[in-house]
């Protein structure tokens, strides 16, 4: 293949430096995924409980804002959202290394700047999927969530390799400065994006309500199969994802005796999977189509997760994280197919809608599963909290397996968004020849 194919979007200033501030705030994303739990296990001697109800207070800012935040976002410059809550959340997150210098740093504190830095996201990632289509164009979006996606997977595995030994060295609460850092210098590489999206402001006779833009959102998702299909698969997987994720750091570093070095490595060998699974992501859904790639990931992967509550303290471990590399790597296949559905199908003027009201879906199973999988550590051990999670991000491949997706082989054209839900949802052909 030419140097000129592999390179696509990325010889586009403005994606180069959407791809530059993504890698930098992303490898941002890792260290704190790996700091903020260590800073409560380690530093605060935090139970199980208390490390689920950590995680789920990260992702809480979907369910209190996560609707009307889409029809917000509609209303201003996305590009601007997102350099905003860039260098709000390097604010707030200052606040926890400050607070661990003065010996004023809590359990609710560190509760308090997980909801903070979960509000900002939410605004960060409904205005940056929202954004892409407009940057790229429609026809290019699987190559852009593709790339987006690889860099994503390469932060998953310098993020904690280079955390890991950091906290070790530092300390958790010292290792959010680096994080802030990041997510500081990827606001200023947003800011040097040039704007190619439309005029948000509405018309001054149109006035809209909040209230009618979140019903039109909802409407718009609920109205198309596909969509609803999708969001339910996504929302079943992160809940179980997260009961896992959140019992494997303590199972990592309670039962197998891992300190911040090793267990920083295993999320690394994770991230790998996810670099894999990104580099195949357009080449596999262009083989087997975009649709069942949503159902087959999950129910070819997620049964190795069930290899590590198996583990002993040794080298079996790492032979378990293979599992982990396998998750990675299916959940990024299916994150690329069903973003680009989302994507492909919905109208500019309603990305904003439809990315919040996905994300509410999505995220209220992350901030779910945060607490069941806390719940569940302390009431039945972590390990075992591994293998229900496990179980059940493998049946959560079955809602797309039971629907039209399950054959579905192309993504709409660029026009065809404009069509009634009823009528694209019913006429997406299996053929991708027939597409193209």
């Amino acid at each position: 293949m030419p140097l000129s194919s592999r390179i696509g979007l990325l010889r586009d200033p403005n994606f180069r430096l959407l791809f530059t501030a993504t890698a930098l705030g992303q490898l941002s994303d890792r260290v704190i995924f790996l700091a903020l739990p260590m800073v409560a296990i380690v530093s605060l001697k935090a139970d199980p409980f208390q490390v689920g109800l950590l995680s789920a207070t990260t992702m809480a800012g979907s369910l209190l804002i996560g609707l009307p935040a889409g029809a917000w976002v509609e209303r201003m410059r996305k590009r601007s959202v997102m350099i905003t809550t860039d260098l709000a959340r390097a604010l707030f997150l200052l606040t926890i290394p400050v607070a661990w210098e003065l010996d004023l740093l809590t359990i609710w504190l560190l509760y308090a700047v997980a909801l903070v830095h979960g509000l900002f996201t939410v605004f960060f990632d409904v205005a940056y999927v929202s954004y892409l289509p407009h940057l790229v164009g429609r026809n290019n979006l699987v190559e852009g969530n593709s790339k987006l996606s690889a860099i994503r997977s390469v932060t998953s595995i310098s993020g904690p390799g280079v955390s890991g030994p950091l906290i070790g060295w530092i300390g958790a609460p010292a290792t959010l400065v680096a994080s802030s850092i990041g997510m500081a210098a990827s606001g200023l590489f947003a800011c040097g994006i040039r704007n190619r999206e439309p005029e948000p402001a509405p018309a001054p006779h149109e006035r809209p309500r909040l209230s009618r833009d979140i019903m039109e959102g909802l409407r718009f998702v609920l109205s198309y199969p596909i969509l609803r299909t999708t969001m339910l698969t996504d929302g079943v997987f992160n809940l179980f994802l997260v009961m896992y994720q959140t019992m494997l750091m303590v199972f990592l570093t309670r039962q197998l005796g891992l300190g911040a070095t090793g267990t920083g490595l295993i999320l690394s060998a994770m991230g790998c999977g996810g670099l894999l699974g990104a580099l195949l992501a357009a080449g596999i859904s262009k083989r087997v189509g975009p649709g069942p790639v949503i159902w087959i990931a999950p129910l070819v992967t997620c049964p190795l997760t069930l290899v590590m509550p198996m583990a002993q303290p040794g080298w079996t471990v790492y032979v378990a994280a293979l599992g982990l590399v396998a998750l990675s790597l299916g959940g990024v296949v299916r994150l690329v197919a069903q973003a680009s559905f989302q994507q492909a199908l919905t109208p500019d003027r309603l990305l904003g809608r439809t990315s919040a009201t996905a994300r509410f879906v999505s995220w209220g199973g992350l901030a779910l599963g945060g607490l069941l999988g806390g719940t569940s550590g302390s009431a039945f051990g972590a390990a075992h909290t591994l293998w229900i999670a496990g179980t059940g991000m493998t049946l959560s491949a079955l809602p797309a397996l039971l629907s039209p997706l399950r054959t579905i082989r192309a993504l709409p054209l660029e026009k065809d968004h404009e069509q009634a839900p009823e009528k694209l949802s019913e006429g997406i052909p299996a053929d991708t020849d027939q597409q193209r």
